[in-house]
């Protein structure tokens, strides 16, 4: 039929048919949909979402913190600095400056001026509040609407849901058990959920709505519940003023004449 271009025409075609063959053995891309898909590989999945993380090297905000433990609830201002894997400033105000914190990868300080004490630690003093083991990059994480896990790590399976892609461990011998809900139409974190293994406490972090700043899709706003197994304590975080400037400054030094505190 072709010829004496015959073989000319054979080679084309095998050409074509080994370049449909590869693309249809490549996995599919995941694309934002209104629903989860059904039967999605979880690989594939994971993929999508890495896809989505922050990418900053100095971030600063001013937020409205909410603190409810369902006897009372307080308002504070609270300014948050960070650089990435270096270190997270927090002051909080009440009118006039009330504290501050500074946290880097290996130590927990602040001080408050009410009573004029302060405490300088790792991250013990931190865990010990929530009965958890969160380390630095967990807080940033948390603050920046990025699970406290790396799904690239660690085998995880899909649960079936009509409005969220959920992600859990497959292993059950975990003392602290999280579980993700991401949203399909744009693969942000909604919420991140742990249960402490053999007992009825909890904590969950939500990511009620985000903002899209500077390229960066960021929380606008984050709801932290915790729960003993009898009393709910929720904090409630409203970000404001978000920029990353190029210079930032941690101005952090405890007052001369403060007490330290054993926590």
């Amino acid at each position: 039929m072709f010829g004496k271009d015959s073989n000319f025409a054979d080679k084309k075609i095998g050409f074509i048919l080994f370049i449909i063959f590869i693309t249809a053995c490549k996995s599919p891309a995941v694309f934002p949909s209104k629903n989860p898909i059904k039967y999605l590989p979880v690989k594939e999945l994971t993929k999508a979402i890495s896809k989505n993380r922050v990418d900053f090297k100095k971030f600063r905000s001013r937020v409205k913190t909410t603190y409810d433990d369902g006897k009372r609830s307080q308002q504070v201002i609270v300014n948050i600095r960070m650089e990435k894997d270096k270190a997270i400033w927090i002051s909080a105000n009440m009118l006039v400056p009330i504290a501050k914190i500074l946290i880097t990868p290996i130590k927990v300080s602040f001080f408050e001026k009410f009573q004029k004490t302060f405490f300088e630690g790792d991250f013990t003093f931190i865990n010990n509040q929530f009965n958890t083991n969160f380390d630095f990059e967990d807080i940033q994480n948390l603050l920046i609407g990025l699970p406290l896990a790396d799904l690239n790590r660690g085998k995880w399976e899909t649960i079936s849901h009509p409005k969220y892609y959920i992600l859990t461990p497959k292993s059950s011998k975990m003392q602290l058990r999280p579980t993700f809900f991401y949203d399909p139409s744009d693969f942000s974190l909604r919420e991140q959920r742990f249960l402490v293994s053999g007992t009825m406490q909890s904590l969950t972090i939500k990511y009620i709505n985000y903002q899209r700043l500077e390229g960066e899709f960021l929380p606008r706003e984050i709801e932290i519940s915790l729960f003993d197994g009898r009393d709910l304590k929720r904090i409630t975080l409203e970000y404001n003023r978000v920029d990353f400037p190029d210079q930032l400054s941690f101005p952090f030094k405890i007052p001369d004449g403060y007490k330290p505190i054993d926590l």
